[in-house]
């Protein structure tokens, strides 16, 4: 296999010589040369840069399907098309033993044998995975029932079970199958609870068009889904829009009783706010008027939705009518939304009469009802009703919102009432409202409008000191009003009229002077008025609008909730700015999430680019539930969606580990012809390998091939490193083979790969082969790749291609030499071959390598394991002068050589070596000196280590107080080893399995139950597992004192609590219960190791076989007895012997021969004994000729029957014989006498047992 390395090498065998002292070598190392030994150039290799854009990869990802989709079946599921009965009672044994050992011996299912099976599993649910095998293998087991004789009927109640089955686990598939073929059958399924998790699976599989398809086929059948069935149903159709048939559902389930409270209400208003919006207020009102007759109330949500679709179609009288006759009465933020639509569409007049029976019938108006009205009244110049409205605020002990003040200031400025103007900001102060900067300009616009210039400098002045605005004393106040206002200061100018006739005088001073304005009047009066007009109706998207290109999002999202308040809605342009800032800045993503639940109309009526942008941000965050709403909803709308879109939400349902969704948003992005980045990739790559995927791993690699034609090599690194990670080095195998066909030129990285996965998957051989492949394309492997196949080819005893592959690495990892080196010497020095080592040593310093610590530490490692001290001690003396540092490994391995040899004194001073060094890890340096100390039972040194710890203030660890309790407990020290244990506890140290096995089985042994007992209670009360070695310890000591219901109890209390590890052994207790006659006990320990997967011993076997014949249950001994052997274990001859024995004494003649038959073909020999159990039975029966066959038998096998036996058995056959003679031939009796030895001579050589 190797050829090419040993022909890259001189063709001299290798020779390794033995070396002089390594202490000379070290101290003469300056006489060698520096210079590395000269080596043949390696040939060109293919390691440059190679151009693989012009290749064509398509069909690879196919090809490599078709040739590896075999090795992707999953662990554990058969590759035989008919596999047996057995085969899915061993699956199935592990989960409930009692269940399947009486169906060990059936060679032919029943109809009811197959319901017991089922039956028997039914409730019996483990982890989800067990619990899909576990079903896998009963549908095995139902299908193998139908298909071994002709005509098998199941039962229907089997079939109802296993559907059940089936559909807890997500088998749908076989559901289906199972499904068609009831239907085929004429066997009804009327089970509500299987049709309404298939419809919940089925919606969670992504599978909906199934699920309506179940739920259409329950209605028909007459039966009612489930509220949880019907709920995940409807969820599904809002979130995808369909307004019809989520109406006709809910219909449904609201006629069945279901949902009219709880979990239902949310459904409801869904399925409301669906209607309204598709404009089906009509449906909703039907909806809420059904719902409202079963007790149910619609919530504010419902009778927001309502009052929006109504407010749409203008259509008030309706609404008024539905809150009357429905007794519900919407919320202020619902009736102010209703009151503005009002004003808007027919004026504050039927307006302010709607909100009056509106109150009739219990609404509460709030100050911004009242100044909606006064907003609206100011509008339409009716300042009187404004100052109505304003009064009812007073008059019922409400606030006035400043921006009523505001409108009321506008309304009297439009009014030419400038001169009550500020009377009511008078009014403001005394109410304890703060004018705000609107009511500041306000009042500028009103006084500029009016001429009244000195009012003007007067609030200017007001802003200012304010520190609303800034004021210098070189500005002028009136110059500032302009600019406030929106003017041009320098096109605004304010002139006195010196004519004598005061001919352009247009108003005068407080002094009498007539002024003029010189400017554009009429675009100055526009302005004013337009101000003056804005204040009427406070309008908050350009506030927002303004927030959002200031960065101001929090002032954003106060105005948005202060808008709706005020009965208004979001314009669509300022909410997609506002999406759309929120999303660029760092603004928490629950916000926007809130946002956009709060507004899902402008949600759906965002452009393209805002939505992209949405599901972007949404998914980067981990939002991708929210996501997908809004993804799903641009394919539904066809919406172009950008690549980068794809890529944020593929990689956000990867970081959740959203299999489902990834593999959904996955294959419309392959639609759209998206690849991601080879970044994003990588992730992507090692998920799929993860969950098994390597189908969809293959073809996104060949997209990304076409995708990215300039960077494939690195693709192929990428995909093969993921593969080969993940247990998929196969496919990655015959992948790069796939590529070499296409004319692909790989690199010795793509090889590495191949070789570090065979490795990892202990495919070594495999691992060879590629390496091979590799050296004679003169690639040379990645170092890592080098010296892991350098540490392979050592364990395989190849080492002269070991040595090879060394000397062609040094050539191309020249920098990296001593590593390469270091990895052949610990080759060697894990198989005890140290002096090749040292000849590889010798080796680098001829080359001019001067040894370090790793290559020292190697070495002293490989000594320790040889046990030669002396050369350790030359070589630590090397490092010492060298300034070289002992690594933990090797110390670990000094110190346990040291005190093998008795050379305690010398541990001790390794210890003091390396505790000099540079923060060295002191615990770990005593733990390792006191543990070997313990092995080598020379714990009188331990006190010492202790008191120096203490000294030096170090406080022991866990490990410290493991190795105490089990050493001391080995040194017979029970007394200090539970010391130390309860002390360890106490500091909240958990001690290992070990330290408890060992201090509760010394404590059993020596008769200390009661303080065994105590540790067991507190490991209890912690939650620690009791392993085998305790549980049996604590019963056995238990048992010894006749405290056998006590036993009984612990070991009851262990499978309670969940205490039992999974590597659990019962062996030896299953023999003392059977010994005490509590068999029963006996089973639930033996059926217990089995859930485990721990297979009983055949001497457990024994017991419960030998037990169940003196209980006088046969069948369960023969059941026992056939799963044994079905697990290839032999029984006892004394089992043997109880059973022939049990099945002579039941009458059951047939099995005891059968026995005696399956003794033989096993191998085993039956005994005199249970021949003649069985001889006598066919005696006892008058089956002589039987009986004189196995007579025969019994003598071919050397033994010899009793006299009695025989006799008896001549004389019941002297009437055959005579019956016989008569024809002529040889009589029977004759025959017997004769093989039985009376005709010849006897048999010296026969067995008498």
């Amino acid at each position: 296999m190797f050829h090419s390395l040993c022909s890259l090498l001189h063709p001299q065998k290798l020779h390794f010589k033995q070396v002089r002292s390594l202490f000379s070598l070290f101290l003469n190392k300056h006489q060698f040369s520096t210079t590395s030994l000269q080596q043949p150039p390696l040939s060109p290799s293919i390691d440059n840069d190679v151009d693989l854009s012009s290749i064509n990869p398509s069909g690879i990802a196919k090809s490599v399907f078709l040739r590896c989709s075999h090795l992707w079946e999953k662990k554990g599921e058969t590759s035989s098309a008919n596999p047996s009965l057995k085969h899915f009672l061993f699956k199935l044994s592990a989960i409930s033993p009692e269940t399947t050992r009486k169906f060990w011996r059936v060679s032919e299912l029943k109809p009811e044998d197959v319901l017991e099976i089922l039956l028997g599993f039914e409730f019996e649910c483990q982890k989800f995975e067990i619990e899909a095998q576990k079903v896998k293998s009963l549908w095995g087991v139902f299908n193998w029932a139908i298909h071994q004789v002709r005509d098998f009927k199941h039962l229907p109640r089997s079939y109802e079970v296993m559907a059940t089955m089936l559909v807890r686990v997500g088998l749908f598939r076989e559901f289906e199958f199972l499904l068609s073929t009831m239907d085929s059958k004429g066997i009804p399924l009327d089970s509500n609870e299987i049709f309404s998790n298939l419809i919940e699976g089925y919606v969670g599989a992504g599978e909906p068009n199934s699920a309506i398809s179940i739920y259409d086929r329950m209605r028909g059948q007459g039966l009612v889904p489930s509220l949880s069935s019907y709920c995940v149903i409807l969820d599904f159709l809002v979130g995808k829009k369909e307004t019809q048939l989520a109406f006709r559902v809910y219909v449904n389930m609201v006629e069945m009783g279901l949902g009219l409270s709880g979990a239902g209400t949310a459904i409801f208003e869904n399925v409301i706010k669906l209607l309204c919006r598709d404009g089906k207020v009509q449906e909703a009102i039907n909806l809420v008027r059904k719902i409202h007759t079963h007790g149910m109330e619609p919530s504010n949500i419902v009778l927001d939705a309502i009052a929006s679709g109504y407010c749409e179609k203008k259509d008030y009288d309706d609404l008024l009518k539905f809150f009357v006759e429905t007794e519900c009465v919407p919320d202020v933020v619902v009736g102010n939304k209703v009151i503005f639509s009002l004003c808007r569409d027919f004026g504050m007049e039927r307006a302010n009469l709607f909100l009056q029976e509106l109150e009739k019938a219990g609404f509460g108006p709030d100050e911004k009802t009242f100044g909606i009205l006064i907003g609206w009244s100011c509008r339409e110049g009716k300042l009187k009703n404004a100052f109505v409205h304003l009064s009812e605020i007073l008059s019922r002990s409400l606030k006035p919102d400043v921006c009523s003040y505001n409108t009321l200031i506008s309304g009297v400025f439009k009014e030419g009432m400038w001169k009550h103007a500020r009377e009511i900001v008078y009014e403001m102060h005394d109410r304890g409202i703060t004018p705000n900067l609107s009511t500041f300009r306000v009042l500028l616009a009103g006084y500029c409008e009016a001429r009244q210039f000195d009012e003007v400098k007067v609030v200017v002045g007001e802003m200012a000191e304010r520190g609303l605005i800034r004021l210098t004393s070189l500005e002028d106040p009136l110059s500032k009003a302009f600019m406030l206002l929106g003017l041009d200061p320098l096109t605004v100018k304010v002139i006195r009229d010196n004519d004598v006739g005061f001919s352009k005088t247009e108003f005068f001073d407080n002094l009498g002077n007539g002024l003029y304005l010189e400017t554009d009047l009429i675009e100055y009066e526009k302005t004013m008025m337009k101000v003056l007009e804005d204040s009427l109706i406070p309008d908050f998207n350009p506030l927002i609008l303004e927030d959002c290109d200031q960065g101001n999002f929090r002032s954003a999202l106060v105005k948005v909730e202060e808008m709706v308040l005020w009965g208004q809605e979001l314009s669509l342009n300022a909410f997609s700015i506002l999406v759309k800032a929120l999303c660029a800045s760092s603004y928490s993503i629950g916000t926007i999430v809130s946002l956009l639940e709060k507004m899902p109309k402008l949600t759906g009526q965002l452009d393209q680019e805002t939505l992209n942008l949405l599901v972007q941000a949404l998914s980067e965050k981990g939002f991708t539930h929210n996501a997908r709403i809004i993804f799903d909803g641009m394919i539904q709308r066809h919406s172009k969606i950008k690549m980068e879109t794809h890529t944020a939400l593929i990689t956000g349902l990867l970081r959740k580990r959203n299999l489902t969704g990834l593999l959904n948003c996955w294959e419309v992005a392959r639609l759209d012809k998206w690849s991601p980045k080879l970044k994003d990739c990588k992730a992507l790559w090692g998920f799929l390998c993860q969950k098994g995927l390597p189908k969809e791993v293959l073809e996104l690699f060949e997209s990304m091939l076409v995708a990215f034609p300039h960077t494939r090599l690195h693709t192929c690194h990428d995909v093969l490193e993921k593969l080969c990670s993940t247990g998929f080095t196969s496919t990655a195998h015959a992948l790069v083979e796939e590529l070499q066909k296409q004319g692909f030129v790989l690199d010795h990285i793509a090889y590495s790969h191949l070789i570090k996965g065979f490795c990892k998957e202990k495919m070594i051989s495999k691992a060879f082969i590629v390496l091979d492949f590799m050296l004679a394309k003169n690639l040379v492997p990645c170092l890592d790749t080098t010296i892991l196949s350098i540490h392979q080819l050592c364990l395989a005893s190849k080492f002269e291609k070991a040595v090879a592959l060394k000397e062609i690495a040094l050539r191309k990892h020249s920098s990296n030499s001593i590593s390469v080196h270091c990895a052949l010497m610990k080759g060697f020095c894990k198989l005890g071959m140290v002096g090749e080592a040292v000849d590889i040593l010798q080796n680098m310093i001829l080359r001019g390598l001067l040894p370090g610590n790793e290559t020292c530490n190697v070495l002293i490692q490989g000594y320790c394991q040889t046990n030669t001290l002396r050369e350790v001690k030359e070589l630590l003396s090397i490092m010492i002068r060298n300034n070289l540092k002992v690594s933990i490994s090797s110390y670990r391995n000094l110190v346990c050589l040291m005190c093998m040899m008795g050379r305690v004194s010398s541990a001790l001073s390794v210890k003091e070596l390396l505790l000099k060094e540079r923060n060295p890890p002191h615990l770990i340096i005593y733990n390792i000196l006191i543990f070997y100390l313990f092995r080598t039972r020379n714990s009188l040194f331990v006190d010492a280590l202790l008191d120096e710890l203490q000294q030096k203030g170090l406080q022991v660890d866990g490990v410290t107080y493991d190795f105490l309790v089990y050493g001391y407990s080995q040194c017979q020290e029970v007394s200090r080893s539970l010391h130390y244990l309860t002390t360890m506890m106490s500091m909240e140290h958990k001690p290992s399995n070990r330290s408890m096995r060992i201090i509760i089985s010394c404590l059993c042994g020596d008769g200390e139950l009661g303080k065994a007992m105590e540790l067991s209670q507190e490991m209890e009360s912690r939650g620690w597992i009791h392993g085998s070695i305790i549980q049996n310890a604590i019963v056995e000591g238990l048992l010894a004192q006749g405290k056998l219901q006590e036993a009984m109890r612990f070991l009851d209390g262990m499978v309670q609590k969940g205490l039992i590890p999974n590597s659990i052994n019962y062996d030896n207790l299953i023999k003392l219960f059977c010994w005490y006659g509590r068999v029963d006990k006996a089973f639930d320990l033996f059926n217990l190791m089995l859930k485990k997967a721990n297979i009983p011993s055949s001497s457990s076997y024994d017991y419960l076989i030998q037990d169940s014949c003196t209980c006088d249950k046969l069948d369960q001994a023969l059941d026992l007895l056939t799963e044994m052997l079905d697990r290839n274990m032999k029984p006892s001859i004394k089992a043997w012997s109880v059973l022939i024995h049990n099945a002579c004494q039941d009458g059951r003649i047939t099995e005891a021969e059968r026995l005696l038959n399956v003794m033989v073909q096993i191998g085993d020999m039956p005994t005199r004994e249970m021949y003649c159990s069985v001889i006598n039975r066919f005696y006892y029966e008058s089956n002589l000729s039987k009986a004189s066959d196995l007579l025969q038998t019994m003598q071919q096998n050397g033994y010899e029957p009793d006299f009695e036996t025989h006799w008896s058995l001549i004389s019941n056959l002297s009437n055959s014989d005579d019956k016989n003679s008569s024809n002529g031939s040889r009589s029977f009796l004759s025959k017997l006498l004769s093989e039985s030895g009376f005709g010849r001579k006897k048999d010296c050589k026969a067995k008498l047992q």
